[in-house]
């Protein structure tokens, strides 16, 4: 899905490089100022006084964090810019094949189980960051090879590497909370430097790759054909893909390998690019690196001048969100039309309709073993239905909102991705999460206490707010999908930014949350169970209505309007019907992210390519992952729990895997 080449005339990215860099660059000459006079700032730049403190500070600490924001913000928008090529995808980034979720995967597994390997004398933390990453692209390349590493397999097989390692990384942050905290900085992006070893470590690879990438502008150039136009003129995109993807690997690995993971950048910096006016590939290549560089070096100053509380990467959100957001209304989108999700071969209706009877009677089978069959003091026990007594007032609640939740953001999850025709769009894409967690998170500071009813009120008006505003910046491209996508996630990482923000503090009401956040049933009573079912089948009611838009909508707007489709109206009811259906999970179980992204793509595997089809298949198995996922999260390392959200991820991947794997 590739996004229009038309500027505004007049318009030059040279403008936004300096709006973002003369401000850095006038922070950055305060807090130079604050360390030493302008008399000594030649001297502590460049052969700094050894018996004078302040010049040390400035020449071994100050000057090195600029030089490695500028860096590695460069790299990340240079990678970024391949990425969204390469795939042409607008929300690819340099963490779509997993790169950062590999590095953090082995460094955690490391700190635990193999702490001489980041010791002195070790591997070190650049090594062990850099292979862990690298074997995560490996399993990426591997699922993809079959299919010929076409751009949509590299994303969902690069999708689902990412979530399996978060699920895991995050499983194992709860059970070794003590021994993992140090993480959290280096995962949230630190540019702290206390010489210019990293510096001098990043500079020659950076240059190196980037000259690769400048020699390789021509064949960059003809991912703006599909593979089949490609292939009409003798050329084939298979190897180019590979070296491409290779070399904005290699970007990205160097640049969490020294500093940590800063996500935002590489999808804010290409996009704000194009958006200033860099019209060709060639421009883009050129101006990305420089916005991503001013973006970050900007963001670094910020934080310095906020007193270093919160690390640079998770903060790098709360400017280049707003700022995209504030220029996505001045550009138009286009490419070529068509679907961009997977056309699998369809199933016969009959074997639709038998995996779908299988699904609901596994899914009946594992409510029951839910609901009977559990782990307690004296071990495993089958209580069935009618001699579980008063557990079963404590299971039904959770059973029955797991299963209600897993559907709806299953199906939600389908309508996203038929609105959008993008295979990386799920329903956390609108924001609905973060906008929930921002206002469950005000309201738990405002009040002195915090029962159900008022979190619930709280959530519910966050949503509401964040599906108002996207709305409002969806009208006026008639909610095309394109910058429907770009805003959810713009308006996602400014509400992950703040959650992050606000768990640094350390308080223990933001603390609560992370177990909400990662799909919890916890808290959840008799009556948001019910309700939430109510709500959600009222909605899911609606859903057949739009079976035919549905089917049209992912052929691209043109042949939809010839089709007889008013595309704005369906668009905006579609729009406005996913975000209730993820609303409504999101407020009683939290965000989970792996059934409302994947569920539809298993379906889809499965053979259900109608919509309705598909819809019906992906609540079945949404509902199935996250019944079963509840039960073993409350089972299996009893008295402790999982949170439902992750075991879901954790059950799902390898058979999502598998399922890539073989087709």
């Amino acid at each position: 899905m590739t996004m229009d080449r038309v500027a505004p005339r007049g318009r030059h990215p040279v403008w936004l490089v300096a709006a973002l860099a003369l401000p850095a660059l006038a922070l950055a000459l305060m807090r130079l100022n604050g360390h030493v006079p302008p008399a000594l700032w030649s001297s502590a730049i460049l052969s700094p006084d050894t018996a004078d403190i302040r010049q040390l500070l400035v020449h071994y600490s100050v000057l090195p964090r600029i030089a490695v924001a500028v860096l590695c913000g460069a790299a990340l928008g240079l990678a970024g810019a391949v990425f969204q090529q390469v795939l042409r995808n607008p929300i690819a980034s340099p963490m779509t094949l997993g790169v950062a979720a590999g590095a953090r995967m082995a460094l955690t597994v490391a700190t635990l189980w193999a702490p001489a390997l980041i010791a002195p004398g070790g591997w070190g933390r650049e090594a062990l960051a850099v292979a862990g990453g690298g074997v995560a692209v490996m399993a990426v390349f591997g699922l993809a090879w079959r299919r010929g590493l076409s751009d949509v397999s590299l994303i969902l097989a690069g999708m689902i590497v990412s979530l399996y390692c978060g699920a895991l990384g995050a499983a194992l942050n709860l059970l070794y909370e003590p021994y993992l905290t140090a993480l959290f900085i280096w995962g949230g992006g630190s540019l702290v430097q206390q010489d210019w070893t990293v510096v001098v470590w990043l500079l020659p690879r950076l240059v190196i790759v980037g000259a690769l990438v400048a020699v390789m502008v021509r064949p960059l150039s003809l991912f703006e054909l599909d593979d089949e136009g490609a292939s009409g003129l003798g050329v084939s995109l298979r190897r180019m893909r590979l070296a491409a993807m290779a070399l904005a690997v290699a970007l990205t690995g160097f640049v969490v390998a020294a500093v940590g993971v800063i996500g935002f950048i590489g999808l804010a910096a290409p996009a704000l690019a194009r958006l200033a006016g860099a019209r060709r590939l060639r421009d883009r290549l050129i101006w990305a690196p420089l916005v991503g560089a001013a973006l970050l070096w900007l963001t670094d100053q910020i934080v310095l001048l906020a007193g270093e509380m919160l690390p640079t990467g998770a903060v790098t959100a709360l400017l280049g969100a707003p700022l995209l957001l504030w220029m996505l209304p001045r550009l138009s989108f286009g490419g070529r039309p068509g679907a961009e999700i997977p056309q699998e071969i369809a199933a016969r209706q009959g074997a639709v309709r038998r995996i779908a009877i299988i699904g609901l009677a596994a899914l009946a089978v594992v409510v029951i073993v839910a609901l009977g069959f559990g782990r307690t003091a004296d071990g495993w026990q089958w209580l069935g239905l009618d001699g579980a007594g008063d557990m079963l007032r404590w299971r039904w609640p959770r059973v029955l909102a797991a299963l209600t939740a897993g559907g709806l953001m299953a199906a939600a999850g389908c309508l996203m991705q038929r609105f959008t025709g993008n295979p990386m769009a799920s329903p956390e894409v609108l924001g609905i999460g973060g906008g929930a967690a921002i206002g469950t998170i005000i309201v738990g500071f405002l009040l002195p206490v915090v029962g159900r009813p008022e979190q619930i009120a709280a959530g519910s008006a966050g949503a509401l707010v964040t599906l108002i505003f996207i709305l409002w910046v969806g009208r006026r491209s008639g909610f095309g999908p394109e910058r429907v996508l770009l805003a959810g996630v713009a308006v996602g990482a400014l509400f992950d930014a703040l959650v992050v923000g606000m768990l640094a503090t350390g308080d223990p009401r933001a603390t609560m949350l992370l177990n909400w956040m990662a799909g919890s049933t916890y808290v959840v009573g008799p009556r948001d169970a019910v309700v939430t079912l109510v709500t959600g089948a009222g909605l899911l009611a609606l859903v057949p209505l739009a079976a035919r838009w549905l089917d049209i909508l992912p052929l691209g707007g043109p042949t939809a309007r010839a089709l007889g489709v008013p595309v704005g109206l369906s668009r905006l009811l579609v729009l406005v019907l996913a975000a209730g259906l993820a609303a409504i999970a999101t407020l009683v179980i939290g965000p989970l992210s792996f059934v409302g992204l994947m569920a539809p793509h298993i379906a889809r595997m499965a053979g259900a390519r109608r919509a309705l089809a598909q819809i019906v298949v992906a609540i079945i198995l949404g509902a199935l992952i996250m019944v079963a996922a509840d039960w073993l999260g409350r089972t299996l390392l009893f008295p402790r729990q999982m949170p439902a959200g992750l075991l879901a991820a954790l059950i799902g991947g390898p058979y999502f895997m598998w399922l890539l794997r073989r087709r």
